[in-house]
């Protein structure tokens, strides 16, 4: 998966797995904030989501794991590591 032609062309959802309070200090604009430890229970609140699923967090960390839960239920998505790196696609599409 190109992540970067996902975001340039508004393909999926962006999804940041980092904490409410992390979430709040800056994230990637029109992202969803579903905590890593909270997807097995928002299962159907993904699901629900337009995919590919980018996920995202504040190294690539947490996201990979995410990644690894989410393609185990079958749900499209990829890694977009940090953030601030998905933001920076992001920003190109304005």
């Amino acid at each position: 998966m190109n992540i970067e032609k996902i975001i340039k062309e508004k393909q999926g959802t962006i999804v940041d797995v980092r904490t409410p309070h992390e979430f709040m200090g800056g994230h990637v604009t029109g992202s969803i904030n579903i905590p890593v430890q909270e997807l097995s229970e928002r299962m159907n609140e993904l699901k629900a989501l337009k995919t590919p699923l980018v996920l995202c967090c504040a190294s690539g960390g947490r996201s990979g794991m995410a990644h690894g839960f989410l393609a185990q239920q079958g749900i499209e998505c990829c890694n977009g590591g940090s953030w601030l790196e998905v933001n920076y696609f992001h920003a190109q599409t304005v």
